[in-house]
């Protein structure tokens, strides 16, 4: 009897499954979402010689939810399928073409400089095709001096994806201390390890030898998040601003650097009143720790303010390496401009960054230290929406 019941059963699970199937045929389920189109470089090569070819993919979403791969019959990279639109460098340029707008369906790349608002070349392209960026911008390698650029994807008049970051490959100007009296250069003496001058009586000048012009190097435009023990903080990078130093501070967080470290230093207020920092990244929790290695200071643009990012050093100032601290006033820290390299902006988390500030500390310690839990990386968005650096609140009127 068991037996009769149990092949019943079967015969009625195996009705059920088909019926289930047949209605599964007939009623497709839904698609998932399809992945955001994107430039990248090919097999994520990030370096690319002067004067040589520059291989993107434009990568488009298909019905299927992914990026389609590029078909067998690529564009080849000598001959790109259409030809720039430069746009002209200054008001007073002449007999240059403007871009024309947008058609329905225009799939293109525009090319930017940090600051400008509007692209300063615009070039057309096929989806899901390998193009050679070198040749559908000659400005890459015949322009003037290098400079910072982005790359971004248009689709229909539309921004999308992260843009890509074109950094060039050039000889940094290097930062010297030099006692303001006498002009000579600090020095510390490996043999006494004793300064000849105190180095915070000094003053930063910045040396610079004819630029050596190397190539490119690209990548996609990135996020770093910080998960705390106090919650999350989001900074945009700013190679714009320190290119160099960005990228370190990127592959330091892409290869798990920031993993369980304390913040381990805190200074929420000067002598003055003004809040000062929120110091992190010392896996051994010292304020003497680092990745092994030092990077060479950079002549940042961006001012030290309310949730700015930038690099600790010690008193050479080609010594930073991943410890790095988040300002927490204008007022407090604009003392460090020129001195100290800024290369982010807090977009997300002010309620984090204010509850660091107000752990209790002892001697600039704190007693129980916040955890830096790890740090992750995501897609910028496009040039046109990148995000703003987060505001101060406003300090409320004590009762």
């Amino acid at each position: 009897m068991p037996t009769a019941r149990k092949s019943d059963a079967s015969r009625v699970l195996l009705i059920v499954t088909s019926l289930c199937a047949t209605l599964v045929g007939i009623i497709p389920a839904p698609a998932p979402p399809p992945a955001l189109a994107q430039l990248s470089t090919i097999e994520g090569r990030a370096y690319f010689g002067i004067n040589r070819s520059i291989p993107i993919q434009v990568s488009m979403p298909n019905r299927a939810g992914g990026p389609q791969a590029a078909p067998p019959q690529t564009a080849p990279i000598d001959e790109p399928e259409a030809k720039p639109i430069i746009k002209p460098e200054s008001p007073t340029s002449e007999n240059v073409p403007m871009p024309p707008p947008a058609t329905q369906g225009e799939v293109r790349i525009d090319l930017f400089e940090p600051g400008r608002e509007e692209a300063i070349a615009t070039a057309p392209v096929l989806p899901n095709m390998q193009v050679d960026l070198a040749t559908l911008f000659p400005v890459l390698w015949a322009g003037p001096l290098p400079r910072l650029r982005y790359a971004q994807l248009v689709i229909a008049g539309e921004q999308v994806g992260a843009p890509l970051v074109l950094q060039p490959m050039v000889s940094e100007a290097r930062a010297q201390l030099i006692d303001p009296k006498s002009r000579q250069v600090w020095f510390r003496d490996p043999a006494t390890n004793e300064d000849n001058f105190k180095p915070r009586d000094c003053q930063i000048v910045w040396v610079s030898e004819p630029p050596a012009n190397s190539g490119l190097r690209i990548y996609v435009d990135k996020h770093v998040t910080f998960d705390t023990s106090l919650g999350e903080l989001e900074f945009r990078l700013r190679p714009d601003a320190a290119p160099n130093t960005a990228w370190n501070f990127r592959e330091l967080a892409r290869q798990g650097f920031f993993t369980d470290i304390i913040f381990h230093r805190i200074v929420p207020t000067l002598a003055s009143g003004h809040p000062f920092v929120v110091q992190v990244g010392d896996p051994t929790g010292t304020g003497d720790g680092g990745p092994g290695y030092s990077i060479d200071l950079e002549n940042s643009t961006l001012p030290h303010d309310f949730g700015v990012l930038s690099m600790a050093r010690a008193d050479d100032p080609d010594t930073a390496g991943s410890q790095c601290f988040i300002a927490l006033s204008r007022e407090g820290t604009q003392r460090l401009d020129g001195k100290y390299t800024t290369f982010g902006d807090l977009i997300r988390g002010i309620e984090t960054l204010l509850a660091l500030s107000k752990v209790p500390v002892k001697d600039q310690r704190p007693i129980d230290p916040p955890m830096l839990k790890s740090a992750r990386l995501s897609d910028a968005p496009p040039y046109a929406k990148r995000s703003q650096r987060v505001q101060r609140p406003a300090e409320k009127p004590a009762r």
